[in-house]
C-alpha cells in the first residue's frame, strides 16, 4: 500500500503553558479509491522523539492499512526535531521524560486521538503503540475509552511509577492513595492490550514486569503477555541500537501487532456481549 507523509501542528495548553505539538502523519492510499477509510494508530516514540527508526516503524504499520499519527512528545521544552542517539541526546530525553507532567502527556494523547478521529478517512477505530517511553505512553493512552487496542513494546517506568515528576520510585503493589500513575489505573482500560518485553531488559527487570502483569490481572484487563528469552531493551530499534536490534524477534512482534489491530480495528465486532464465556475443559 502506498503512503502519503505529512505533519500537522496542533495547539496544546497544559500546566499554564501554551505550546505547539507536531504530529507526523503516515497515511495509506489506494489508487482510485479516494474515499477509502482506515483505522487510526497513535505511535508514541522513545525518549528521542520521532527518529528514523520510529518513522520506519510507522511506515510499516501504515503500509498495512492504518493511518499512523506520531506526536513529538517534548514540545513543552524543544522543537519537533529528533534528539540524537548519543550521550547528550539521551540525557536530554531522560530529563524531559521526568520533567513533563502526566497531565501534559495525557493532553498529548487526547489531541492525537482527536486529530485522527477528525479525519474523514478514519473509520473511527483507534489503536496505540510505542516503544520504551512510547510503550508506557501507549498503555497510558489506552485509559482513553476511545482507544480500542494497544501493542506496547518494553514500556518503561510503569512498574516504578517514575513517569513525570516524582520524589522516589515506588514498586509497591497498592500504590499511593488517589494515584494518577498508569499502573494504578489499569482497571480503566476498555480495549485490549498486548505487552511485549525482552527478558534481558535492564530497564524493566523481572520484578517490574511481574508487578505490571499482576496489576493487569487484578484489574481484569484483557491482555496478552509476551517475553522473549534473549531480547534486550530497544530490540526493535534498527539503528544505533548498541547491538541490541533483533530483526527475527521484531518480525514476530509485528505479527502480534497485526493480529491484534486487525481483529480489533479492522473487523466490525458489533456490540460486546459481557456474558462470562464458558470454556469447556477438554483434551
Amino acid at each position: 500500500m502506498l503512503l502519503k507523509e505529512s505533519h500537522v501542528d496542533v495547539q496544546t495548553n497544559v500546566d499554564g503553558k501554551e505550546t505547539t505539538m507536531r504530529i507526523f502523519t503516515f497515511h495509506p492510499t489506494i489508487s482510485q479509491y479516494p474515499n477509502a477509510r482506515f483505522p487510526g494508530v497513535v505511535l508514541f516514540s522513545e525518549i528521542y522523539q520521532v527518529t528514523g527508526p520510529v518513522a520506519r516503524f510507522a511506515r510499516q504499520i501504515a503500509g498495512q492499512g492504518y493511518i499512523v499519527a506520531a506526536p513529538s512528545s517534548y514540545h513543552d521544552f524543544t522543537g519537533p526535531e529528533a534528539l540524537a542517539y548519543d550521550g547528550p541526546g539521551t540525557d536530554k530525553g531522560n530529563e524531559y521524560k521526568i520533567t513533563k507532567t502526566l497531565q501534559s502527556y495525557d493532553a498529548d494523547s487526547y489531541k492525537a486521538v482527536d486529530y485522527l478521529l477528525s479525519l474523514p478517512t478514519c473509520n473511527g477505530r483507534i489503536g496505540t503503540s510505542g516503544m520504551c517511553l512510547g510503550g508506557h505512553l501507549s498503555v497510558r493512552a489506552s485509559l482513553d475509552p476511545r482507544v480500542n487496542a494497544t501493542v506496547a513494546f518494553f514500556g518503561t517506568d510503569i512498574h516504578s511509577r517514575t513517569l513525570g515528576p516524582y520524589t522516589a520510585a515506588d514498586w509497591s503493589v497498592e500504590g499511593p492513595a488517589n494515584s494518577n500513575h498508569t499502573i494504578d489505573r489499569l482497571g480503566e482500560i476498555k480495549g485490549e492490550l498486548a505487552m511485549i518485553f525482552g527478558l534481558k531488559d535492564t530497564h524493566v527487570p523481572d520484578a517490574g514486569r511481574d508487578l505490571v502483569r499482576q496489576k493487569l490481572r487484578a484489574a481484569g484487563t484483557v491482555f496478552s503477555w509476551y517475553e522473549f528469552a534473549w531480547a534486550q531493551h530497544a530490540f526493535i530499534r534498527d539503528e544505533q541500537s548498541k547491538d541490541r536490534y533483533d530483526p527475527a524477534v521484531t518480525k514476530i512482534c509485528f505479527e502480534v501487532l497485526l493480529e491484534l489491530f486487525g481483529r480489533n480495528l479492522k473487523t466490525d465486532l458489533g456490540p460486546k456481549d459481557n456474558t462470562p464465556e464458558k470454556i469447556e475443559h477438554v483434551c
